[in-house]
């Protein structure tokens, strides 16, 4: 049934200073942007040897929840420590920091600028799964 990440939403209240942001943590502007002309709502960037998709979108669209809630979703890097260093320098703020929770296996996660939690992997299954 589940087959794999599709999209990943993020959101932020000044677009234009997020989509500068994930421009310079992906290394590459987003391929797609709505609306056309005007204020850009949303973005989408693809990255990763799977070609993921990772969304950006005016918290005028986030959903609604009635209570906290969400999930964590943890990204592939191959050197967990420079991943980490390198978006604290573009701005992020340490989580969790950079821990080791087995043989191979490190986490971490970053606040971006704008409020989104992201996780950070060294996972060797993933790892051997795209060797």
């Amino acid at each position: 049934m589940l087959r794999g990440l599709a999209n990943l939403n993020l959101v932020a209240d000044d677009m234009a200073a997020a989509i500068d942001w994930y421009t310079r943590v992906l290394d590459a502007p987003p391929y797609f942007t709505r609306p056309e002309t005007g204020a850009v709502q949303y973005a989408e960037w693809r990255f990763g040897d799977d070609d993921d998709e990772l969304a950006l979108m005016s918290t005028a669209y986030r959903p609604a929840l009635p209570a906290p809630g969400g999930a964590l979703v943890s990204i592939h890097v191959d050197d967990i420590h420079a991943a980490f260093d390198r978006l604290v320098e573009l701005g992020a703020k340490a989580f969790d920091p950079v821990t080791q929770r087995g043989e191979g296996w490190w986490s971490a996660s970053v606040s971006d600028p704008f409020g989104n939690l992201l996780g950070l992997i060294q996972s060797p299954h993933w790892a051997a799964q795209h060797a």
